[in-house]
């Protein structure tokens, strides 16, 4: 994978009749940071979710804020991870988590990055691992099982295979950066770097 160049990224939703995301990649001295925020309209339902997550250098998470903004007022969650202990906005405990190294925000193809940077797969490759999934936009958390499988790239671009019992299973690309293009049946990158 590339060093980061730090541009923002725009992503069309394709699973709900309006939304629109952007998310940026950005390196800090001891880790990285992924901001992102999108807007969803889907029948009656309108609401603006915000993030943030940051990572060590081996791109293990270790803090996740999230925001819903909706007619309902602004709810939030925050989560600390510690080498896979993690504990809420209260300090206490989330034993259910123990052990994910990833959080992955249900709103954006954004946080997918995150264990793609971080298992380093080659082609043929997959690998079983534990996130704490946050659901948009109740922002319940839960600990989710989810498989990263990589395949050869094409055009220029790597390709994944995500699977997880919530959702099943989509077909991803990403840049060289580890940044999702397409999601199948879920979110397209817009722009000229699509």
């Amino acid at each position: 994978m590339s060093s980061l160049t730090q541009h923002p990224a725009a992503w069309s939703r394709t699973d709900v009749p309006e939304g629109l995301g952007l998310g940026a990649l950005l390196p800090e001295p001891d880790g990285y940071r992924l901001e992102a925020g999108e807007v969803v309209v889907e029948d009656d339902e309108r609401f603006l979710t915000r993030f943030t997550v940051r990572t060590d250098l081996a791109w293990t998470t270790r803090e996740v804020r999230v925001e819903v903004v909706s007619a309902r007022g602004t709810d939030a969650v925050a989560l600390t991870a510690h080498g896979g202990n993690w504990t809420d906005g209260e300090n206490r405990p989330r034993p259910e988590l123990m052990g994910c190294l990833d959080a992955d925000v249900a709103a954006t193809p954004l946080t997918n990055t995150l264990p793609i940077r971080r298992l380093g797969l080659n082609p043929g490759e997959y690998r079983d691992i534990a996130v704490a999934w946050i659901d948009i936009p109740s922002l319940r958390v839960r600990r989710v099982r989810q498989r990263y499988t990589r395949h050869p790239s094409e055009g220029g671009l790597e390709r994944y295979t995500y699977r997880d019992p919530l959702r099943g299973e989509y077909r991803l690309s990403v840049d060289a950066e580890g940044l999702v293009v397409d999601y199948e049946r879920f979110a397209r990158r817009l722009g000229p770097d699509s």
